[in-house]
């Protein structure tokens, strides 16, 4: 079942349960919405959710994603794609960021010009990261 992982948000309102396979990885997102929504690149760790306690709440942030937060200290809890349920667990709910280490950046084009993360990580394009998480669209046929 991998290794079991427990975070919370900034007033431990929120208690969340995950699980990983073998080393963490952070994916960091630079678009325009993540930076508007936390004053900088969303980080993120992969990880399958068990569960998630407390006031969490979401906000639909695009045809094919949410945000999730808490209701209570308004920390980032999650980014979720809407067509699966997948939620991406803010990096920042577990010490340390879980020990995880960065292994991609989402939207690397678009990275303000006063910043920028070293290390030798994948850069996705704006392009590249729309095709992996967009809604794929049916073709009538």
């Amino acid at each position: 079942m991998g290794e079991r992982m427990t975070g919370h948000c900034l007033c431990g309102a929120v208690q969340v349960e995950a699980t990983h396979d073998g080393a963490p990885k952070l994916r960091a997102c630079h678009c325009d919405m993540c930076r508007r929504h936390g004053s900088g690149p969303f980080f993120s760790i992969n990880a399958r959710v068990l569960s998630v306690a407390g006031p969490a709440q979401s906000y639909r942030s695009s045809d094919w994603a949410e945000r999730g937060f808490c209701g209570t200290c308004g920390s980032t809890l999650w980014y979720g794609t809407v067509a699966d349920g997948v939620r991406h667990l803010s990096a920042g709910l577990f010490d340390n960021a879980g020990g995880g280490t960065l292994a991609v950046e989402f939207f690397a084009d678009a990275c303000p010009q006063g910043y920028a993360l070293a290390g030798s990580q994948k850069k996705l394009t704006t392009q590249e990261t729309i095709a992996l998480f967009a809604p794929r669209e049916e073709i009538d046929q």
